[in-house]
């Protein structure tokens, strides 16, 4: 049984992709610094679906993975990782991630979501949708 599922992200510069996961809601609740410069964090965003429910992320160096597991760094290339996320309003994340680099134009899908895309700044890859369902214009 797997009881919560959390990506690790491995980018180049853990200062460099965090601001773009603060702008949708995450913030840092642990850090583990590496060699003078922060090689871990773990982003967590309450949700709203009550309890103790959260959403999370992890941001790593290959330098911290590597040293932390005893691989070798080419064992965790950056980017790459692919997210897919949903929200209520597709226009306030636009607004949000505003200056960033959009890699998917906004689009109305076949299966009924309306989506767009970005690249953070460690290279992986952020889809971030709205269903009908869960607009507040279906309310």
């Amino acid at each position: 049984m797997i009881l919560q599922s959390t990506p690790v992200l491995i980018v180049p510069k853990v200062e460099d992709s965090e601001p773009f996961f603060e702008r949708l809601g995450f913030r840092r609740t642990t850090e583990v610094p590496h060699n003078g410069t922060i090689g871990f964090v773990i982003m967590t965003q309450d949700s709203d679906a009550g309890g103790d429910a959260s959403l999370s992320v992890m941001l790593q160096t290959p330098e911290a993975a590597a040293a932390d597991t005893g691989l070798d760094e080419e064992r965790f290339p950056t980017g790459g990782a692919h997210l897919f996320l949903t929200t209520p309003d597709i226009g306030h994340i636009e607004r949000v991630l505003d200056g960033f680099e959009v890699f998917l134009p906004r689009r109305d899908t076949f299966y009924g979501a309306r989506e767009t895309g970005w690249r953070e700044p460690g290279g992986n890859y952020v889809t971030v949708a709205q269903f009908a369902a869960n607009s507040p214009d279906e309310a």
